[in-house]
């Protein structure tokens, strides 16, 4: 089976960049499952109903989240009925799963999302939880496992592959918006510190560079915006697993506005 993952979808210039390019590149790969991380999607903080049916209608089969999961209130009545998760280890209480199951060519499919610690909001250790998720799975017979790992700290990510690149099939890292030159398939798991944003891409990780740069420069703080009109780009990574879950081949797709695709193939240790 082949998997599309697209990191920070980051408000509107992101959204019609999946809109731009989705389609053509689910046929050209022949992709059967594309994952998306929609904690960005409207006007760069949360998700509102009006942009998940948006996503979902361009190509995007189901949703992670991260600390900004919740910012749109909204996103509380749609849990139940709309493919999205949020990270699982916020705490048991918190509206939403953190785990999305499906069927893909017969072969079960789980997509966890996991939050990191270091400058994140307060939630269980990610490391111990995911540890005893993944062997619940694998006893199952669970064998395509795969992670979105929302970090700042690319130590977590990395730390968090050396654990279980032998368990799942792959840890995509979403967050910081900044992509990482690492895709790689290590053991058999297709691995990134992040993926980067589906967005704005002459701005500060998405947003109008005004306020940012303020706020380095002052201590002064204000709300990010994501500008309606900008220089944008598209990135996913495409990965290929085997029967028992392995991944076999990756590459990492990147498309400036609406220039040819460039593809980076995955190092292979």
């Amino acid at each position: 089976m082949r998997i599309g993952f697209i990191g920070d979808i980051v408000g509107k210039p992101g959204r019609l960049m999946i809109k731009q390019h989705l389609a053509r590149l689910r046929e050209e790969h022949q992709l059967d499952f594309v994952i998306g991380n929609y904690e960005n999607a409207s006007h760069g903080f949360g998700l509102t109903r009006k942009n998940a049916d948006e996503l979902l209608g361009y190509g995007i089969d189901m949703m992670t989240g991260g600390n900004h999961s919740f910012d749109k209130k909204e996103i509380l009545t749609l849990f139940d009925t709309y493919p999205l998760i949020r990270p699982m280890n916020y705490p048991q209480a918190t509206p939403g799963k953190g785990i999305f199951q499906t069927t893909v060519h017969g072969s079960e499919v789980a997509i966890l999302n996991l939050m990191g610690h270091y400058t994140m909001p307060m939630v269980d250790n990610p490391f111990t939880m995911i540890t005893s998720v993944v062997a619940s799975l694998k006893a199952q017979g669970l064998r395509h496992i795969i992670i979105d790992m929302h970090a700042e700290a690319s130590s977590e990510k990395q730390a968090l592959l050396h654990m279980l690149k032998m368990d799942v099939s792959a840890i995509l890292g979403t967050h910081t918006h900044v992509a990482t030159d690492d895709l790689s398939i290590v053991d058999g798991c297709c691995y990134v510190t992040d993926v980067g944003l589906t967005g704005c891409r002459d701005g500060v990780i998405g947003m109008e560079s005004e306020v940012p740069i303020r706020r380095f420069l002052t201590g002064l703080g204000g709300h990010f915006d994501v500008p309606d009109q900008c220089k944008a780009i598209f990135q996913m990574v495409i990965f290929e697993l085997s029967d028992d879950g392995r991944c076999k081949d990756a590459k990492k797709i990147k498309i400036y506005d609406d220039n040819p695709a460039i593809v980076t193939e995955a190092w292979v240790d």
